[in-house]
């Protein structure tokens, strides 16, 4: 199966390094620049909304907001642009089912996607990632520059298995739930061998995608368009649940019905874990993580870090829920705090909890 990569003519692998340099760039100079001139300023934030007023009357912030909106947008357009150059050949590769595989697909045309979900372009993406089957071609190419493409190779999400998840029974059933093209996905296969490997996602796009790079390498995922927030499975069935990077993308209510559909599905002793993002305490720093969300359509960050999801775990019935800080360029789970850098970089962070035996 041809990844998208080894379809860039010349100008279009130019273009996509002078975006990822622009991104790069963005993060390690001008990021640091913006601060640097916001505490020279002698200007005091308590708060993170305290904040994201005062970090707009600092000169740089005009160039710190535009070069990360620009980007996205040039991001995009060059992803679209690569994929339908390459349409034929990439829905060919979606359409031809494999001769044998050892996982399954298993679409619903018929599930109602919810309104939350299809009223924004989240990420700034035309058209999301749920629209047509040539969506999900265009997310995978932009979801590698958004990581810096330090994530080639699937690492940020192995990184997360190996550091963040637990050790299972051999014979366990792990649900990944809005599991997009994959990408958490597969590393759990190598994390757990032997065990019963569930994506779930609303996207069908998505889905194709992801089955059809997993029936290439003979990996057995099974995957189901459905709501992750009602999932197709019996009460206390699955030993984990986890979510990589989904609940800041969903208003309150339907965050608390994830935790709440998971915390069903566990059995006693099992574990959930949701990778994803926590306010740091840094009211400055926190402030450029709500104007990224503003800015990258991302309308409910705010939900997520108003949402005390370590007392509705507590609530549900699951013990020892708490966040843990999760660094991608160290040590993957990080008890002891997030390490200090400069650099613009999401505060991860990962819900964990387990289920009362």
């Amino acid at each position: 199966m041809r990844d998208i990569d080894q379809m860039l003519t010349l100008d279009e692998r130019s273009s996509a390094d002078f975006i990822l340099s622009l991104r790069k760039r963005w993060a390690d100079t001008v990021y640091p620049a913006f601060i640097s001139e916001f505490e020279n300023s002698g200007k005091k934030v308590r708060t993170p909304k305290e904040g994201e007023k005062k970090l707009k009357m600092i000169k740089l912030y005009p160039w710190f907001s535009h070069l990360e909106r620009i980007g996205q947008k040039m991001m995009w357009r060059l992803g679209s642009d690569v994929v339908f150059r390459c349409s034929d050949e990439l829905l060919g590769q979606l359409h031809t089912e494999p001769a044998s595989t050892a996982g399954t697909l298993k679409l619903n045309p018929d599930l109602k996607l919810p309104k939350w979900y299809t009223d924004t372009d989240i990420h700034m993406q035309p058209g999301s990632f749920y629209s047509d089957d040539l969506s999900a071609y265009v997310y995978q190419f932009g979801a590698r520059i958004v990581m810096l493409r330090d994530n080639d190779g699937y690492k940020f999400h192995k990184l997360f298995a190996n550091t963040a998840l637990p050790d299972l029974p051999a014979n366990a059933r792990v649900v990944d739930i809005a599991c997009g093209f994959g990408k958490s996905t597969r590393p759990l296969v190598s994390r757990y061998p032997g065990a019963e490997v569930i994506g779930v996602d609303l996207a069908a796009p998505g889905l194709k995608l992801a089955h059809a790079e997993a029936a290439a390498e003979g990996l057995p995922i099974h995957f189901r368009q459905e709501d992750g927030r009602k999932v197709n499975l019996p009460d206390s069935s699955v030993d984990l649940v986890t979510g990589t990077m989904i609940l800041h993308e969903m208003p309150k209510k339907a965050i608390i019905e994830a935790v709440e559909e998971a915390a069903r599905l566990l059995k006693p002793g099992g574990v959930i874990r949701f990778l994803e993002f926590q306010p740091t305490g840094d009211p400055v720093r926190d402030a450029t993580v709500y104007e990224h969300a503003e800015r990258n359509n991302e309308p409910y960050f705010r939900d997520l870090f108003d949402t005390d999801l370590v007392q509705v775990c507590t609530d549900l019935g699951l013990k020892d829920a708490m966040w843990v800080p999760f660094d991608e360029r160290a040590e993957g789970l990080s008890p002891q705090g997030w390490p200090e850098r400069t650099d613009w970089h999401f505060p991860w962070c990962v819900l964990q909890a387990t289920k009362v035996a």
